[in-house]
């Protein structure tokens, strides 16, 4: 083979068959380590709603689900890092079960009470194990400054921001009465989380509560 040809052939970037099936069981093993990820993040979730973030441990979720403690450190790495992904995860089930269901209903009113609905059944199924997983945690967290608070704030903050916005359609649309939507906002998670108090405890009419107070912010303008 002369040196021209030599040179075509070294540079070819078809991959050999040895290489084909390398990346096939490198593939095999990231997509097994990713799905590992999410079914372990999503026990931990219901750990963390029962008992909190700052009780789990890599030691308890081993003996939960039968596996390895190097097993899901490899996954995981470090405890915050676990933590993180347990927050991510809950992130996730909860724009499933409540922000995008919500979605299909028209912006303001309409979508506030979807929103109210979807988050009363959220609570009262419940989704996780101990209830909202943000009650559960926010409080433990408030006054520990790092990754984990800061992603708990960023979800309670767009928690926030999307009720005040719906709440902002809602009276330039002339369906409510002037409001100030950040205060109302910041209201009704304050009885959202009451309302899932109340259900742990037992109040099986705390979701109607919940609707009577929005149908007093969400009044028809005069």
């Amino acid at each position: 083979m002369s040196e021209p040809e030599q040179r075509s052939a070294l540079a070819d970037p078809t991959p050999s068959a040895d290489d084909r099936v390398e990346a096939e069981i490198s593939d095999q093993r990231l997509l097994r380590g990713a799905r590992a990820r999410r079914e372990i993040a999503r026990h931990a979730v219901d750990v963390a709603s029962l008992e909190g973030l700052g009780g789990l441990s890599i030691g308890r979720l081993a003996g939960d689900l039968g596996l390895s403690k190097s097993g899901i450190a490899t996954l995981f790495g470090t405890k915050e890092k676990l933590q993180l992904a347990v927050v991510a995860s809950a992130g996730e089930a909860f724009l499933d079960e409540v922000v995008r269901p919500s979605r299909a209903a028209p912006r303001g009113v309409a979508r506030l009470r979807a929103l109210a609905e979807r988050w009363i059944t959220y609570a009262e199924t419940p989704l996780f194990a101990g209830g909202c997983f943000w009650a559960a945690n926010l409080a433990d967290f408030d006054s520990r400054p790092g990754p984990v608070r800061d992603a708990l704030l960023r979800h309670h903050a767009d928690w926030l921001a999307l009720i005040a916005g719906e709440l902002r359609y809602a009276v330039d649309a002339g369906e409510i009465a002037e409001a100030d939507a950040d205060l109302v906002a910041f209201q009704l998670d304050a009885v959202f989380t009451a309302a899932n108090i109340a259900l742990r405890f037992g109040d099986g009419e705390a979701g109607a509560k919940v609707r009577r107070v929005l149908d007093g912010f969400l009044a028809p303008r005069d």
